[in-house]
């Protein structure tokens, strides 16, 4: 289901007309019986009280219904979409007063989540709302950019200058600050006037500086989505869950939290194998094994309320 621009409200495409068309009467039928003939008028709140009625689904129910949805179960698709529109919601507010109305900010979310739903594998351990939350977040923010620009640029050039905002992106998280033309040009091999010339067309188009988000303070050279990425999984990884690994490790024993770092090669440390990480904390083979169960056994119980494995957290 998606709002169209005028207001309407659909789920994508075939048999998810009959729903928009369901849709469109239940609304007006809510309208006439409570009587706020005002309310019956605005599709926000229409879509908003539409949506309000899809209950959430389990865990359980999470992994029975994308598995049927990946067998072509049309009802099972449906099902995950709709329970997970008020998610789309919650995000697209995220965005407002950055040029786009909500409805059309939520449009756009559920275009992502209609992807998220398409690509989603649940045998990987992660809940839903954690993967679509990317799909939904790509879908709206490369809509921002795209509405932002006041010079439109031929596709090629859109193409080659997004080359370069990425290799930025990725520099300015290495070295801590935002990269100078000639470190983008030695990054890409490129000639430091060609640099200079798609970051020029970049500025008069769209300032990477502009802040377009609500409370993270990210920069439209944040939202440039990596087109050569074909499944957000590692990027959730990193988007999503490494963000929190801090925390997590954080409660566990300096033992414990020494050994998960050295065997997994967090924080500096190099993958080792069990007698080497006995080897450094003086400890025997088994003692580590036994230890890294503990770890693990414990991060698993911390993760499982937020839906993510262990496994995907530390690979």
């Amino acid at each position: 289901m998606h709002c169209g621009r005028a207001g309407g409200c659909a789920v994508a495409q075939g048999s998810d007309d009959k729903v928009k068309r369901q849709t469109g009467r239940q609304s007006t039928t809510r309208g006439t019986v409570t009587g706020k003939s005002s309310e019956s008028h605005d599709p926000t709140r229409l879509y908003l009280n539409e949506i309000g009625a899809s209950p959430l689904l389990t865990a359980e129910e999470e992994v029975k219904f994308s598995r049927l949805a990946q067998r072509g179960d049309e009802a099972a698709r449906k099902r995950m979409i709709e329970s997970n529109l008020r998610l789309v919601v919650k995000i697209a507010r995220r965005y407002l007063n950055r040029g786009l109305a909500l409805l059309d900010l939520i449009e756009e979310g559920n275009l992502g989540l209609i992807r998220a739903v398409e690509k989603f594998d649940p045998e990987r351990g992660f809940r839903f709302s954690t993967y679509a939350t990317w799909w939904i977040r790509q879908t709206i923010e490369r809509a921002i950019m795209n509405q932002t620009r006041t010079i439109r640029l031929p596709i090629h050039v859109v193409k080659e200058i997004n080359t370069y905002l990425r290799a930025a992106r990725g520099l300015a998280q290495k070295l801590d600050h935002e990269p100078t033309a000639e470190e983008i040009a030695e990054l890409l091999h490129k000639p430091i006037k060609d640099v200079e010339k798609m970051l020029g067309l970049n500025a008069r188009t769209a300032s990477t500086d502009t802040t377009i988000l609500n409370d993270s303070g990210k920069t439209l050279l944040d939202t440039i989505p990596d087109e050569h990425v074909q499944d957000p999984t590692d990027a959730l990884q990193e988007d999503e869950i490494h963000n929190n690994i801090e925390d997590c490790l954080a409660q566990l024993t300096d033992k414990q939290r020494e050994v998960v770092e050295r065997r997994f090669g967090l924080h500096g440390y190099s993958v080792s194998t069990l007698e080497e990480v006995g080897r450094e904390i003086g400890v025997t083979r088994e003692r580590v094994r036994q230890i890294q169960m503990d770890a693990l056994k414990k991060l698993r119980k911390i993760l499982e309320q937020e839906g993510i494995s262990v496994d995907a957290l530390l690979k």
